[in-house]
Order: C-alpha cells, then sequence, then structure tokens
C-alpha cells in the first residue's frame, strides 16, 4: 500500500475519531509490511489479516483494533496501547512487546514464540488459551527458585507445563 494512501485513511480515520465527517480505517488485509507507523492512532481500526510484518507500531494506538489473523510478525509493539484489541490467531512470533499495553486484549490462538509478554499491569486480564497458559507455566516450571512454597507449586504444575508442543519435557529441579 502506498504511503500516501495510508496518510490519506489515517487522517480519515483520525476525523472519525474525533466526531468529523471521517471513516474508520479499514486496512483489512493490507500489505503493511515494514510499514512506519510510529504513534498512529488506529484505535478501533480493522486491521483483519493485515501483513503488518516488521511494521514500526512503536506508540501506536490500536486500542479495541482489529487484528485478528494479522501477520505482526518481529513488529515493534513497544509502548503500543493494544487495550482491548482482538489478536485472535495473529501472528506475533518475535514482536517486541516490551511496555505495551495488553489489558483485556484477545491473545487467543496467537503465536507468540520468541516475543515477551510484558510483566507489568499492562498484562494484566488478557485472554489466552491452553496452548499460551502452557506456554507461560513452562517457563515458570523451568525457572530455580530456593523457596520451597514455590518449589511445591511448580511440581504441581510440572504435568501441565509438559503440554506444552514446543518444547520437551521440563526437567524437574534436583533431577
Amino acid at each position: 500500500m502506498e504511503q500516501t494512501k495510508i496518510k490519506e485513511i489515517l487522517e480519515s480515520h483520525q476525523k472519525w475519531l474525533n466526531g468529523d465527517s471521517g471513516r474508520c480505517a479499514n486496512l483489512r488485509g493490507a500489505n503493511l509490511w515494514s510499514a512506519d507507523l510510529r504513534g498512529a492512532n488506529l484505535q478501533g481500526a480493522d486491521l483483519r489479516r493485515a501483513d503488518l510484518q516488521g511494521a514500526e507500531l512503536r506508540c501506536a494506538n490500536l486500542w479495541g483494533a482489529e487484528l485478528r489473523c494479522a501477520n505482526l510478525r518481529g513488529a515493534n509493539l513497544q509502548g503500543a496501547d493494544l487495550r482491548g484489541a482482538n489478536l485472535r490467531r495473529a501472528d506475533l512470533r518475535g514482536a517486541e512487546l516490551r511496555c505495551a499495553n495488553l489489558q483485556g486484549a484477545n491473545l487467543q490462538g496467537a503465536n507468540m514464540d520468541r516475543s515477551c509478554l510484558p510483566l507489568w499491569r499492562g498484562s494484566l486480564n488478557i485472554k489466552i488459551d491452553k496452548r499460551i497458559a502452557a506456554q507461560i507455566v513452562y517457563h515458570f516450571c523451568a525457572m530455580d527458585c530456593n523457596d520451597p512454597q514455590v518449589k511445591e507449586i511448580q511440581e504441581s504444575l510440572y504435568a501441565f507445563a509438559n503440554t506444552f508442543h514446543k518444547v520437551g519435557i521440563v526437567p524437574r529441579l534436583g533431577d
């Protein structure tokens, strides 16, 4: 998609957000590969199946955006506002999510391999599926903590952690 067309869509979207005569951005299926959308206001925009691989979305406002099945592989979403965004089945492999606000985002079926889920309030209340939950638990169980209570919790979660299909068995501490 040409830069001038993207700019036109974003300007119309901003008018729509302001209650003027613009239109909600429809970038469904758009090829935005490596696009520079730093700080763009795409709140509520339709980006279903958009190719945003390697896109620069640092500090972009994607609050409530429809990103279902979008390709965000290797995208920079650092500091992006993704609250309430629909990221179902999105490809987030290797995406930079540092300081991204994912509160209430739907990540069910998303591929988050080699990306980093932020551990701050910005990742509270995210919607995930069993596979992502097992991946998170797998990493928790692989941590070495000398606290007896943590070890007991890890022990109770080993079976579930080992349902994570990408990696082998979590070694039990002391094995």
